[in-house]
């Protein structure tokens, strides 16, 4: 998986949500939507009249909202919500950090960075790991990753000319058409590619950790164990922009299952988080691919 948020999710979504299993409205106490007072479901029949039987047969049936199952807008808004957290927090350390083009400029710009980067894995693995959703510490996420995100936004651009604008429009691109190629079944999602893709995931992971080390230090201007331009340091980036493009398929396909499973709502929260994540994450790998490819 992309990340471990989606991963518990559909872990979840197989194993069937309490009170969600069968993806219909149910309940394990008290009485069912629109029964009236008296109809039980966990003892036994108990008598009922005419009257209370006609209400019963008439009531309407539950949708999304009275049983509080998860929805595609559920998702949306949450998403929309997260994300612009994130690009106004982003844009404000933009803004505060391109306003001085010299070495304090971009030491604050650096410093935002690590904060944020920081910030953002601490806070990503407490939510990912939680048994609790917590949606202030999601939208607390929303705001340092903005700051991550403004602040290497303005290293690369000090960096090289355009490079953040071309970044942001790939990305853009990216998550279009893989929708698109997710949505007419021209990207399969499929258990084999995930144990494929976690597999791929895993191992890159432990390669950025190594290559975070060797950049804190230094090595190579900052770009860690290959130098910019190289062309090792260009097809890990290419690699590394083909995982999070295809993590992307595979947020929509959990997203999709989430809803199909009847999650509770609550899990939207969860998701959006997810997909931020994975943009955030494709659009970082642009901007290091594009940085590779002017110092060539």
């Amino acid at each position: 998986m992309s990340n471990p948020v989606f991963n518990r999710i559909d872990q979840e979504s197989r194993r069937g949500y309490a009170g969600f299993g069968d993806g219909r409205p149910t309940q394990s106490y008290g009485q069912p939507y629109g029964a009236p007072q008296g109809y039980q479901t966990q003892r036994g029949p108990v008598d009922m009249n005419a009257s209370q039987l006609d209400d019963l047969y008439n009531a309407p049936s539950a949708g999304p909202v009275q049983s509080r199952r998860l929805t595609l807008d559920d998702v949306l808004m949450k998403s929309g919500l997260l994300f612009g957290i994130m690009l106004l927090v982003a844009g404000g350390t933009w803004a505060a950090t391109m306003a001085t083009m010299s070495t304090a400029g971009y030491g604050l710009a650096s410093l935002a960075t690590l904060t944020g980067a920081i910030v953002t894995l601490v806070l990503g693995l407490i939510v990912a790991f939680s048994k609790k959703i917590r949606p202030a510490l999601i939208v607390t996420f929303a705001v340092f990753e903005g700051l991550m995100v403004g602040g290497i936004s303005t290293v690369f651009a000090q960096a090289y000319d355009g490079v953040v604008t071309t970044a942001i429009v790939a990305t853009l691109s990216v998550f279009v058409a893989m929708f698109l190629g997710w949505k007419t079944n021209l990207i399969r999602v499929t258990s084999r590619s995930r144990r494929i893709f976690g597999m791929a995931i895993f191992g890159y992971f432990i390669f950025m950790l190594v290559n975070f080390g060797f950049a804190l230090f230094g090595a190579n201007s900052g770009w860690g164990i290959f130098a910019g331009g190289s062309t090792l340091g260009i097809l890990v980036s290419v690699f590394a922009v083909g995982l999070a493009s295809y993590s992307l398929a595979i947020d929509f396909d959990s997203i999709d299952r989430a809803v199909r499973a009847g999650a509770p709502e609550k899990y939207s929260w969860l998701l959006a988080h997810g997909l931020l994540v994975t943009v955030v994450w494709l659009y970082i790998e642009m901007l290091r691919l594009l940085g590779h490819l002017q110092q060539r």
